[in-house]
């Protein structure tokens, strides 16, 4: 391995724009999910079967992942042809203006099927952006990170998603006590959303301030008309390791958050204020695993810390997910820590992975292309085929088969992957990246 890269003096301010950013960007995509599984069903889909609603509300969340890889290749392409910084501000832009847009949606009762689609395109530019966000914010830190804790630091915007989820959900829990159901199904759930306005302004004047990735710098714009032609071409097996390898991390987190929104209110038939809650103390948890998945992938490599934590968050679903039928909130809570503090360590021991398995010159590219992916099967697929299976079978047995398979994902794929640990950002030219994943 080659001398480490050294912290530059903007460093701090570089993990706190990024940290920041993220959990902007998180807090908008996440609070869809949430009201989605509260509200939106009442809101925008009114029907008699209340499962029916609440499937089509997570259905137009989930075209929001569909959106994600196509954002992952635009932003991606900007990214390595503009530069990380200047692309990520556009992101967070996009993303804040079409969560204020959705606050002021008028209901299906207003303006009938124009109501709903409307939420559909919204949520399509929600995850269009989002989509382009991740890459460029680990890459940011990756890149001008100590590579000897690449892991730990590059672990840190990656706390955004819990910490946004935090955000979202503390602020929906903050409601329930201070205005009655009626006002919140009327226009108490708009608030959080008009709250983004605020957010982003702050985040992209944060990101205006920092410095361009030096690795990005040093290189120069991409030469490549269409990095993506050059992903799909020579790195299309790095790809698929991304997207399997992030399989297990997304279905766990939305099993153990949106699908769980959802069992709680129209299975258990808790109170709204039971699984907020839980989510919004499992969040803490979950964002000091990911710093401690960092760390420890630093210390031990990527793939044995990804492979144990994957059969762990397996077992955890057969073990933790029945235990929600009690309803209180002491189990509630417990399903929710272990199932995101293990989610946690899992993503923060995964992060680095992504930026490891491409060059500079396509890696925006190649690692949000492989990262989004695995949102569309893993991510979005989890809370509507958690809800499809719960009103098929009534039970959350086959949620917790689901999850056992896509941690058999991640498992396959670092398997195929190898140890990615040592390698070095500064000097993989493309035919390097290929030999070193080769050998491996």
């Amino acid at each position: 391995m080659s001398e480490p890269v050294h912290r530059r003096p903007g460093f701090a301010k570089i993990i706190a724009a990024s940290v920041a950013g993220t959990t902007i960007e998180f807090y908008d995509f996440f609070l869809y999910g949430a009201a989605a599984a509260i509200v939106f069903d009442k809101v925008f889909f009114p029907s008699k079967d209340p499962i029916t609603g609440v499937l089509l509300a997570l259905l137009t969340y989930a075209v929001g992942f569909l959106a994600r890889p196509l954002g992952g290749v635009v932003f991606g392409h900007l990214g390595d042809r503009w530069g990380r910084r200047r692309t990520l501000a556009l992101s967070l832009v996009l993303m804040g203006g079409a969560t204020v847009a959705i606050g002021l949606i008028p209901s299906y009762a207003s303006i009938g099927i124009a109501a709903p689609i409307l939420l559909v395109l919204l949520r399509l530019t929600q995850g269009f952006a989002l989509g382009g966000e991740w890459g460029g914010a680990i890459l940011l830190v990756a890149e001008h990170g100590n590579e000897r804790r690449r892991g730990f630091w590059s672990s840190w915007p990656q706390t955004g998603g819990p910490l946004g989820n935090m955000l979202a959900t503390g602020v929906l829990a903050a409601l329930t006590p201070a205005i009655t159901n009626e006002q919140f199904l009327s226009w108490g759930w708009r608030i959080p959303f008009a709250v983004s306005a605020v957010l982003v302004v702050i985040g992209v004047w944060l990101r205006r301030s920092i410095e361009e990735s030096p690795l990005f710098v040093a290189q120069g714009p991409s030469e490549a008309p269409a990095p993506i032609r050059v992903v799909l071409r020579d790195y299309r097996r790095q790809v698929a390791m991304a997207a399997l390898a992030n399989m297990g991390e997304k279905a766990a987190y939305y099993t153990f958050s949106i699908f769980l929104l959802t069992y709680l209110a129209q299975q258990v038939k808790a109170p709204r204020g039971v699984g907020l809650t839980a989510i919004a103390v499992a969040s803490v948890f979950q964002v000091v695993g990911m710093l401690v998945g960092g760390m420890l992938s630093d210390r031990y490599g990527r793939r044995p810390v990804s492979i144990v934590l994957a059969v762990l968050l397996g077992a955890w679903g057969f073990l933790g997910l029945p235990l929600v039928d009690r309803g209180t909130l002491g189990a509630v809570i417990l399903v929710t820590v272990v199932g995101l503090t293990l989610h946690g360590l899992m993503t923060g021991a995964q992060v680095a992975f992504f930026a490891e398995l491409f060059p500079s010159a396509v890696r925006y590219t190649g690692a949000s292309l492989g990262y989004q992916l695995a949102t569309v099967f893993g991510g979005a697929l989890a809370p509507i085929l958690g809800v499809a299976l719960l009103r098929q079978f009534g039970s959350t047995t086959p949620v917790a088969v689901f999850l056992a398979l896509t941690e058999v994902c991640t498992i396959a794929a670092f398997l195929w992957a190898g140890e990615t640990r040592d390698r070095d950002l500064r000097s993989v030219e493309p035919s390097q990246a290929r030999e070193s994943l080769a050998t491996n």
